[in-house]
């Protein structure tokens, strides 16, 4: 594997001009590390940074290869709902590009249906170029493991009911309601929320557990590699959450490594996310109204007070894992990618 390095600044991206400088200067780092790419057969971009797709399609049609739209996320939507990218001349220029990107593309890929139909529906994406393959976990080296594990013990987890947010702390998340869920259930004596990450919101979240004055939320740094599998057996359940209305936008890709790790959730999303409908059509999760901290914390307390039927949705999480699994995904790029490389070498 040859790889060759894209760099840019990386300057704090709490304000557009840092934001702005790390995006342009990635994008000109990646059109000069095309320059030295000679002829492949498949050319794959991701959507963020934004534009870097530019310098993929440029690269692609360079060199006579096969153009894929990788669509992790859908600009400007995601930057304009996450409030902290609010500017409309770059927003409208952000839409323009993704859009003739999605014109261009031989193919494109979505994460979900729910990503697929803002595609074809908003973005005016071909239906017979959009592929859906859902992002995965390893369910081979992410496994069901002991609630009873060094990482519990050392953190006080091992004889409390801990609910987990793991992964980004950020705007996107809404975590705002899961805290003011935790003010709701302090009876729950055993109830631990747990969030464990970095972001954006974190500073804001933790000041407001101060001022709520709530002892059942704890906040944990991110894991490293080696302690990751602990610590998602630590947690008796997860939340998987996201602002309304930026379903299908974005896709929460940790959902996942919850389901290979043998944990039920409860999704506080809107029912069209992959995040309910699989919780609906696995019976591993339950579904919270999105921005409604009563019926988060009334969710959180069906899975607190009915621990067995927890653990059975736990075990139907691991069985719908094996759906996602990090080789049936793959399979899904290579069929994908060797159907395009035929019709580039025909052509």
């Amino acid at each position: 594997m040859r790889i060759l390095r894209a760099n840019g600044t990386t300057f704090r991206p709490r304000r557009f001009a840092g934001r702005a400088s790390n995006y342009l200067t990635y994008f000109a780092s990646s059109v000069a590390a095309g320059m030295a790419v000679k002829a492949p057969n498949i050319v794959v971009s991701l959507t963020d940074p934004p534009i870097v797709g530019l310098a993929a399609w440029w690269t692609a049609r360079r060199t006579g290869a096969r153009f894929v739209f990788l669509c992790e996320d859908i600009f400007p939507e995601v930057a304009a709902l996450l409030e902290d990218f609010h500017n409309p001349l770059v927003n409208r220029t952000l839409d323009r590009i993704n859009r003739s990107l999605l014109r261009e593309a031989d193919a494109i890929v979505a994460l979900g249906d729910r990503m697929r139909a803002r595609l074809v529906d908003e973005k005016g994406a071909d239906p017979e170029r959009v592929h859906v393959i859902h992002n995965w976990a390893d369910c081979e080296r992410i496994r069901p493991g002991t609630k009873d594990n060094p990482f519990a013990r050392a953190m006080g987890f091992a004889d409390r009911f801990v609910v987990m947010h793991s992964g980004n702390v950020g705007m996107s998340q809404n975590l705002d309601v899961l805290i003011a869920a935790a003010d709701l259930l302090r009876a729950k004596e055993r109830l631990t929320i747990a969030i464990v990450g970095d972001g954006s919101r974190r500073a804001w979240l933790e000041a407001e557990v101060a001022r709520r004055n709530l002892s059942n939320v704890v906040f944990l740094p991110y894991q490293p590699k080696e302690t990751l599998h602990d610590s998602f057996a630590a947690a008796d359940a997860f939340l998987v959450s996201l602002k309304p209305g930026i379903e299908g936008y974005i896709v929460p890709s940790k959902l996942y490594g919850i389901l290979a790790a043998g944990r039920p959730y409860v999704a506080a999303v809107d029912p069209s996310c992959e995040a309910a409908e699989i919780a609906v059509s696995h019976r591993c999760g339950l579904l919270a109204k999105p921005g409604d901290p009563a019926d988060l914390a009334d969710k959180i307390a069906i899975l607190y007070d009915a621990q067995a039927s927890t653990k059975q949705m736990g075990a139907n999480a691991r069985e719908a894992a094996l759906r996602f699994d990090r080789k049936a995904a793959v399979g899904q790029y290579y069929d994908l990618f060797a159907q395009l490389a035929r019709v580039a070498r025909a052509a």
